[in-house]
């Protein structure tokens, strides 16, 4: 097996054992795969996703060369935050997958932060 998986693996059990979402606090769940990156508000308390966006949306997907860099995660950051605000949610609680804080995941969550979702 991968040792990186198995890194990354144990890091994610470590960080979901000490964060969860409620209805007050819902949880921004992030997956970053080599291609995409998708993002997921979650509320832990009655295992419910209540919003979801990735690169693979449409409106997203407009005027990108490609969807892994950091100017595609800074889009989904933007658009979650948006649909969050439109649904009600202004304060999150952020999950990082398991992946250090840096490049397109820094970039998702500075670009939910400047459009007005607080974590």
């Amino acid at each position: 097996m991968n040792k990186s998986i198995t890194k990354i693996t144990k890091t994610k059990k470590r960080i979901r054992s000490k964060i969860e979402g409620t209805s007050e606090r819902p949880r921004l769940s992030i997956f970053r795969s080599n291609n995409h990156i998708y993002a997921q508000i979650i509320d832990d308390s009655k295992r419910k996703t209540l919003l979801a966006a990735s690169t693979l949306d449409k409106d997203i997907m407009k005027g990108l060369t490609s969807t892994s860099t950091c100017e595609a995660s800074e889009k989904v950051g933007a658009y979650i935050a948006v649909k969050s605000l439109e649904n009600k949610i202004d304060s999150v609680v952020f999950d990082r997958g398991g992946h250090v804080y840096h490049g397109r995941i820094k970039a998702l969550a500075t670009a939910a932060r400047e459009n007005g979702l607080k974590f």
